[in-house]
């Protein structure tokens, strides 16, 4: 593999958010010491990384479409156009704005020589998103049965003392990545999963900042950045990384998702040689193959051909007008996808009043979590929400949410729109989509249609519009309540 500094490159060619931060904990860790991370021994000789055989520019180069791949992203991956793609592939099917039907042959237009990444993957994309793979593993169980560090660790995180295995969980629920994932990179990072004790648990993986100290606050940064990797390489707005020393890695064009997010948490810990160590066979990788064996043997396809959204309506009552507060915003934290938009009750105005207008099902199906004022809506039917698609609502009035395992109708009430769960300037319902355990962005792979109206992003979160196409309609969002922000269903 080779690293280059970015000049080689050059070369070459009303709101709403994740919870508030808790209040400071009462755990004491013990004095920071060294962390034994899983790193090789000096004396030990690395694999070298597969490489890619040096092409000519211009040159055709073979590609196999993959699950949830666009052209735009496609062609961001090998630094071409969409337009040069279709050129080359007369006969292919390469829609604008929707997802390739994996396991396409294509040919690719060279641009320029291969001063990329290394071809190995470490995972699927399903192991890295908290979907079908994921339905049978049982966290809890396999913390203890290792009767490591871990299973006896706890600390104070979002307002009460939890297990190891309550804090990897929710990090895991909140945005949606897999909790093995999480589980074997605390133990890559730390040794903790499976030895006794160890020496200093301040920074587990090894991130040391003194805002982000003990494990729920390490894995919610890890989370941030593996979401950043993952949503960035889909959409194909992220195609190289930066170690901690400056080194950048163009990540290999053939890559997949859930690589290419592992390589981006890793570049922003390591230096240039830990970080080709951790991206090697005898790396991560070994550590998640020694814990769970071959990551691949789980690997599930999570868009297959034909996907798209459900019909859905807005998420309030039939003749009812609410205002668009929020548009196309990350769905949790800062670095999901823009997938949320956000609704505002009338008679609250701006300001965290009650409201008795009812928030609706927007579509059949049944509740799959109600808890902590956050609703997940299980449109498949199963009462999982690791499977299929799921709308997320949050911000929900906790005096009224609906029970596990109610099954609804479109258009059913399901609580009240209001200012808990979380930071929130005003009264609303954060709404989003879930499908096979990845969250959809609002205006990309598959819009968000809700009764006719479709979102589309603006220059920055919470900004963006909402359009009808008969009668040609659009309204602007706005933390207001106005004519110009107002829906009605």
């Amino acid at each position: 593999m080779r690293l280059f500094i970015v000049s080689l490159i050059l070369l070459a060619t009303v709101s709403c958010a994740a919870p508030a931060p808790a209040p400071p904990p009462t755990w004491t860790p013990p004095p920071t010491q060294p962390i034994p991370t899983q790193h090789a021994p000096a004396s030990f000789q690395l694999t070298p990384l597969p490489t890619r055989t040096r092409w000519q520019f211009g040159e055709l180069l073979p590609y196999t479409t993959q699950s949830g791949d666009t052209l735009k992203a496609v062609a961001a991956h090998f630094n071409t156009d969409p337009d040069s793609i279709r050129q080359a592939n007369p006969n292919a099917a390469l829609p604008d704005g929707a997802m390739l039907d994996p396991g396409q042959p294509l040919s690719i237009p060279a641009n320029y020589a291969p001063l990329t990444g290394t071809p190995y993957r470490i995972i699927p994309d399903s192991e890295l998103v908290w979907g079908p793979a994921q339905k049978t593993f049982v966290l809890k169980a396999t913390i203890l049965e290792h009767n490591g560090f871990l299973s006896r660790y706890s600390e104070y995180a979002e307002e009460k003392t939890r297990p190891s295995w309550e804090i990897i969980e929710r990090v895991a629920r909140d945005y949606s990545i897999n909790p093995r994932l999480l589980l074997a990179l605390v133990e890559y990072r730390s040794g903790a999963l499976t030895h006794p004790s160890v020496p200093g648990f301040t920074y587990p993986l090894g991130y040391e900042d003194p805002l982000h100290t003990g494990l729920h606050k390490q894995l919610v940064w890890a989370a941030e950045q593996l979401s950043r990797g993952y949503y960035g390489w889909r959409h194909g707005t992220m195609v190289e990384v930066m170690a901690a020393d400056g080194m950048v890695e163009r990540i290999d064009f053939w890559q997949n998702a859930g690589t290419a997010s592992l390589h981006t948490l890793f570049a922003a810990l390591l230096s240039a040689d830990q970080f080709e160590e951790a991206v090697s066979p005898e790396g991560f990788g070994a550590t998640y193959q020694s814990l769970f064996g071959d990551p691949f043997k789980y690997e599930v396809t999570l868009f297959p051909a034909g996907s798209r959204q459900p019909d859905l309506i807005l998420p309030f009552r039939a003749g009812r007008t609410w205002s668009y507060t929020g548009g196309p915003h990350p769905v949790w934290g800062d670095d999901t996808p823009w997938g949320a938009l956000d609704f505002t009750p009338p008679a609250v105005g701006i300001g965290c009043g009650y409201s008795s207008e009812w928030v609706a099902a927007m579509a059949d199906g049944v509740i799959a979590r109600s808890d902590e004022a956050a609703v997940v809506l299980d449109l498949d039917g199963d009462g999982d929400e690791h499977t299929g698609w799921i709308i997320f609502y949050y911000h929900m009035g906790l005096d009224a949410l609906p029970p596990v395992g109610k099954v609804v109708k479109m258009g059913d009430p399901l609580g009240h729109g209001s200012c808990d769960g979380g930071r929130a300037t005003g009264t609303h319902v954060h709404v989003a989509r879930r499908y096979n355990g990845e969250w959809i962005a609002a205006d990309g792979l598959m819009p968000f249609v809700l009764s006719g109206w479709t979102a589309h992003v603006g220059s920055e979160p919470y900004k963006g519009t909402l359009t009808y196409d008969l009668p040609a309609l659009r309204i602007e969002a706005c933390i207001c309540v106005a004519a110009s922000n107002a829906v009605t269903r």
